[in-house]
């Protein structure tokens, strides 16, 4: 069998066992191609078309016995694929990941290695909050998009941001990332010139919803009810209601909502917000400035 033999077969199988999607590929191919490819010991972009290929190679019975192996968990499990490999990719950076962190996917990464948000800083923006850091990625990629900053990358859960610590250590950013136990804004230490979240913001009707891949992350990091509300807002609006007193005169907060588009303009119907175009669309990441914030 070969290598793409092998791949084909496996998103098959994937397919007719119908695993959910969304933590790194939408796809039963690509999800396939990751995993087949991590067990074969080959680089993720390793070509499967085009002169370089590697796609009619041979795999050997062991290989494939091991990537059969490695599929077989990862239906029986329903983890996500990123738990299985301890990795994962976010615009071309790998991070390591294991279950006391949420998967990272966010789309503010896109926004910080594209320049997406540029417009919206200034020759003063020196100090970044990555607020619910989880594994540190967004940190890790602020501090590796704009080399004069500082990053304070903070969590509630002592967990996720023992997580991070090895991907600060992994990427050589301990000088610049320092690493924050916070219950939102209640411990950082501003003024911020930015601020980056990805919140928990997932309504109830959606969390009772989700596949079985989703709940084996921390539901700390998915679920926005936790303070008694229903439309997923409930860490959002004291967010919103603390964050200009730990912000510069200038700062910006870029949050990320996911598909809570509607559930947060009816939260803050007054709010002059900015919307960012990202992969997804213009309405899943937002940013506000201060003053937006203070006459909210």
């Amino acid at each position: 069998m070969t290598i793409l033999e092998l791949i084909k077969a496996s998103a098959q199988q994937l397919t007719d066992a119908g695993v959910a999607f969304g933590h790194g590929t939408t796809n039963a191919f690509d999800e396939a191609a990751w995993l087949v490819l991590w067990q074969l010991d080959l680089p993720l972009d390793t070509p499967l078309e085009g002169p370089d290929s590697i796609a009619n190679q041979a795999v050997s019975p062991e290989k494939q016995a091991q990537v059969a192996t490695l599929l077989i968990a990862r239906i029986t499990s329903r983890k996500p694929a990123a738990y299985l490999t301890q990795e994962a990719w976010l615009q071309g950076v790998a991070f390591y990941v294991d279950e006391r962190a949420i998967v990272p996917r966010s789309l503010i990464a896109e926004l910080l290695v594209g320049g997406g948000i540029d417009y919206w800083l200034t020759e003063s923006t020196r100090r970044v909050l990555d607020l619910c850091t989880g594994n540190g990625s967004l940190a890790v990629l602020a501090a590796l998009s704009y080399p004069e900053v500082s990053v304070d990358a903070s969590d509630i859960s002592t967990d996720a941001l023992a997580v991070a610590r090895i991907n600060i250590d992994k990427h050589g950013l301990q000088d610049r990332i320092s690493l924050l136990t916070s219950d939102g804004l209640a411990s950082v230490h501003g003024p911020y010139d930015l601020i980056l979240c990805n919140p928990p913001y997932v309504n109830a009707q959606s969390m009772a919803a989700l596949p079985p891949e989703y709940h084996a992350e921390p539901a700390l990091a998915l679920d926005g009810n936790t303070r008694g509300g229903s439309d997923g807002m409930d860490f959002i609006r004291t967010l919103l209601r603390d964050a200009p007193a730990h912000m510069s005169e200038h700062a910006v907060l870029v949050l990320e909502i996911g598909n809570e588009q509607a559930n947060f303009e009816a939260a803050f119907p007054q709010l002059e917000t900015v919307w960012l175009e990202t992969s997804a669309g213009e309405d899943q990441v937002l940013l506000l400035t201060r003053d937006a914030l203070l006459r909210l």
